[in-house]
Formats: structure tokens, sequence, C-alpha cells
């Protein structure tokens, strides 16, 4: 594992489509149907179906677990702020940046995501600990 600093910067990009979409309620058991029926989500205020906001938060999980901090981080906690709604077949960019570090091996890591038209879409930060 490389040597960790504040100001290192990680990110993963992936278009959400329907069958993500479809996939996560599954999985999730989140029948939202502003997440699965058009016709519903056009009578709401995001006129259209929006992605589950979690699965969207699960990019920033692959980010530190696979990136930055990297392989046996584990996340302690997560503060998640949803800025806009993502659209099916947006390509999202889960952005990790080291903004502190702290003893013990644990870290402090602002987390975002932006849309294909960089447009934040999610804005956060978590503190993970580094096995």
């Amino acid at each position: 594992m490389t040597e960790l600093e504040v100001g290192q910067i990680a990110e993963v990009s992936k278009q959400i489509t329907d069958e993500d979409v479809q996939s996560f309620a599954k999985v999730s058991g989140d029948f939202n149907p502003v997440h699965l029926d058009e016709d519903y989500a056009q009578n709401t205020i995001f006129k259209g179906r929006i992605v589950h906001g979690v699965l969207s938060v699960g990019l920033i999980s692959s980010v530190i677990a696979n990136e930055l901090p990297g392989p046996g981080s584990i996340l302690i906690k997560q503060e998640v702020k949803y800025i806009a709604p993502v659209r099916i077949n947006d390509t999202i960019t889960a952005r990790v940046e080291i903004i502190e570090l702290l003893d013990k091996g644990k870290v402090l890591l602002s987390t975002r995501c932006l849309n294909q038209n960089e447009e934040l879409v999610i804005d956060g930060t978590a503190l993970v600990k580094v096995l």
C-alpha cells in the first residue's frame, strides 16, 4: 500500500442503468415507485424516475474499498447530503479525497458524487479505519 497523504484523490465512474435500479430494488427491498414506476414518478417533484440514493452512495464505498485508502479499509462513519437527484442512465463519478490523517489508522475523507455534467449530486464525509 502507498503512503497516505492529505490531498490524495481517487474516483470511479459508472453509468447507472435501469437494470442496476431494478437489481438494487430486489436486493434492498426498496420498491418505492419513485424509483421504479415512471407514471408515478412523473407526478412527483422529480418529474420522472430517480435512482435510489443509497445506490449512488455505494459508488463511494467502491472507491474506499478498492482505491483510496484501498483494500482493508473499513467504513466507520459516513455523513451524506443528497443535493440533486440521479436519473436513470446518468454517469456518476464518486470522488474521495483525504482531508485528514488521524491517529490509530483512521482517515477522514471528503466524499462527493457528480453527474456527467459535473453537477454535485451527493456531498459528504467518511471516517475510515485502515487495517
